[in-house]
């Protein structure tokens, strides 16, 4: 028996995957290095140093292996813009009125309205939606895509005035806003390019599971960015009376409600039913190491 047919076989087919994978990421990751470099008001080197373009490129090839480098880069290049929205709202902003003006700006973008030069978020938006105007779905599903925009950017504005106001919410409400995190925007950006056959025909659920994904998601990146969080001045679960065992268990009874979900949709849509899967198991392993965001 050759070491191909034997034990190590396993391995060294394993690591060709991931090769494979890491490729793909290697691709996304100069993409987005490359729309950084184009819009440098938005990506300042602290905190997007260059582990951030890597490890967002990661996550979407390791969520989604079976596209090619082309297919991905729309959910790379929303991901990125969901980061610079966050740090625009979150970090930034000092007044009521300075995110709401972010939030009606983008807002009007993605309805079609040309930015202002000096809107550098707004413009890599534009680009965002003109990219996507030339896939066959888009004009179809567009409302849904400027939906999920809408709800990621009202629950930022939410977030921020909770901050503002230091009134924190209780976690059942910090988790009903779980839209800031940004990953149903990305999901439905991303199927609507790079979708199975058919798959559209079950947006709607497809969405309602990837919500469900994305609670678990917001809760596994409190548990890893707890330091961060309480530094940056940002909430986290953990800063709501919950402590970290009783989040554990709450992952763990979410995730298993979203795994159900999604797999009530694997014989329709088995590939966005898998991506949504292997975000939770991405995420899962990957904030037991580290986080994306660089240092301030």
């Amino acid at each position: 028996m050759s070491t191909m047919d034997g034990a190590l076989g396993g391995e060294l087919a394993a690591a060709a995957e991931q090769g494979r994978i890491s490729g793909l990421a290697a691709g996304g990751q100069r993409d987005l290095r490359a729309t950084a470099a184009a819009y440098p008001e938005l990506f300042p080197a602290n905190p997007f140093d260059p582990a951030v373009f890597g490890t967002i490129a990661l996550a979407t090839a390791f969520g989604a292996p079976w596209c090619t480098r082309e297919q991905l880069r729309i959910a790379n290049l929303t991901a990125l813009w969901v980061f610079a929205a966050d740090w625009r709202i979150d970090y930034l902003a000092r007044a009521t009125d300075d995110v709401d003006g972010v939030v009606e700006r983008c807002l009007s973008t993605a309805d079609g309205a040309e930015p202002d030069a000096g809107d550098h978020l707004s413009r890599l938006l534009a680009a965002i939606r003109d990219e996507l105007a030339a896939a066959p779905s888009f004009a179809a599903h567009r409302p849904a895509w400027r939906e999920e925009l809408r709800r990621m950017l009202a629950a930022m504005r939410r977030e921020w005035a909770w901050k503002s106001a230091r009134t924190l919410p209780d976690l059942e409400v910090y988790l009903d806003n779980a839209d800031n995190f940004g990953s149903s925007w990305v999901n439905v950006s991303h199927w609507l390019v790079a979708g199975e056959p058919g798959a559209l025909d079950h947006l709607p659920a497809l969405t309602a599971a990837g919500r469900e994904v994305q609670r678990v998601l917001r809760l596994v990146n409190d548990l890893a960015t707890y330091e961060r969080d309480v530094g940056w001045g940002d909430l986290n679960a953990l800063l709501l009376g919950a402590d970290r065992d009783e989040v554990g268990r709450l992952i763990g009874k979410l995730a298993r409600q979203a795994l159900g979900t999604a797999e009530t949709l694997a014989g329709r849509c088995p590939q966005e039913a898998a991506y949504l899967a292997r975000q939770i198991g991405f995420s899962t392993g990957f904030y037991r190491v580290t986080d994306f965001w660089g240092e301030l």
